[in-house]
């Protein structure tokens, strides 16, 4: 998407609303997440470079003329044009003037080269807009990631952000329909971590377990295969499994040397854990490691030991 500052929006980074569901149940309800999880401050936001590889994929159907996405078949039988007979797009939100297309990382305004100039510009101003709103108003970003979607449903990094955007916003059932929508065109192993906790938000934890376990979990690397260990602990921790939680998270990573906001919420998750298991004294500690390790301040791990220490 849209976000110049090049904040990661692949479960690399910090930044955002309390949307992140990834370490456990012990801490209540976070600003529209479905009960909160590990403190983080989420993650995920969309992002124009995060996508997963390729351009659009179609299967079935007629061809698709360039510059499209409302599909042209035979004439219509009563004559009319083909502008009256397609259906009026949804009322979309307003789009500011000073919002401009050009605002879009290159690599996904090339992914809208397939759409008419007008369509294209507009798509890409609507995806600049759930960029910029997604941490303040992820309802409204969420409005402008449908508009870009109903635009646009064929390009997969637009279902992407329709899907990210979604699971900031609490809408698991859509965020993870658009996800899905997205890795078929597109491929790749990236996203199991949000689609993870998409499965937690619907009450599903075993199936975010069966993501941790699949094949194309197995093919992550580095900070998304941190993320996703994350997500599925946490759904050990949604089935009261605090010991095999703990287990999950005990890999090379768990490094208290280490730094920065994927660290950080590692330490929390398994902190989490630990007092979870009844190991407080264990889960302080990694506690002090999670706030020590989170300079941009995405979790409440200083909270966490206040509470823990008797401070507060």
């Amino acid at each position: 998407m849209s976000d110049n500052n090049g904040d990661r929006r692949s479960y690399g980074s910090g930044g955002g609303a309390d949307r992140r569901r990834t370490g456990g149940e012990s801490r209540g309800g976070q600003g529209g997440g479905p009960r909160g999880g590990s403190g983080s401050r989420g993650s995920d936001r969309p992002r124009s470079s995060d996508r997963q590889g390729g351009g659009e994929r179609r299967s079935d159907g007629p061809p698709r003329r360039r510059g499209g996405e409302g599909g042209f078949g035979p004439p219509p039988r009563d004559g009319g044009s083909y502008a009256e007979r397609r259906a009026p797009r949804p009322e979309e939100p307003d789009l500011p003037e000073e919002v401009q297309a050009g605002e879009l990382d290159p690599a996904v305004r090339r992914d809208l080269l397939s759409l008419d100039k007008a369509n294209a510009n507009a798509v890409a101003r609507h995806l600049v807009m759930a960029s910029k709103l997604i941490d303040d108003d992820p309802r409204l970003a969420l409005a402008h990631a449908r508009a870009a979607r109903q635009r646009a449903g064929r390009v997969a990094v637009v279902r992407e952000t329709a899907g990210i955007t979604a699971y900031h916003a609490g809408e698991w059932a859509e965020a993870l329909s658009e996800l899905r929508a997205a890795r078929r065109m597109a491929g790749g192993p990236g996203l199991l971590a949000v689609m993870a906790d998409c499965e937690r938000g619907l009450g599903r934890p075993e199936r975010a377990i069966e993501l941790g376990r699949s094949e194309e979990a197995r093919a992550l690397k580095g900070d998304e295969a941190t993320e996703l260990r994350i997500v599925v602990a946490g759904a050990r921790m949604d089935l009261g499994q605090f010991d095999q939680a703990v287990v999950s998270l005990q890999t090379p990573e768990l490094d208290a040397s280490k730094s920065g906001p994927t660290a950080a919420r590692l330490f929390y998750a398994y902190a989490d854990a630990l007092v979870a298991a009844g190991r407080v004294e264990e889960g302080l500690k990694w506690f002090l490691n999670s706030a020590a390790a989170d300079h941009d301040g995405d979790t409440d791990a200083e909270d966490r030991v206040a509470e823990l220490s008797g401070d507060q």
